[in-house]
């Protein structure tokens, strides 16, 4: 199930992924950013504490 949240983001950001999504495979910004951070929880190692 999906859920709704809300986010803030510079508006050169927000400008830059609209244009990324335009004849893209993404079909909106949110799918957009799902796929984003499914792939960096992926490839991080997210979690890891700094000393």
């Amino acid at each position: 199930m999906k859920i709704k949240i809300s986010i803030s983001m510079e508006e050169e950001l927000d400008k830059r992924l609209r244009e990324k999504v335009k004849g893209s495979v993404f079909r909106n910004k949110s799918h957009l950013i799902e796929y984003a951070i499914e792939s960096f929880l992926k490839n991080k190692k997210v979690g890891v504490e700094r000393k």
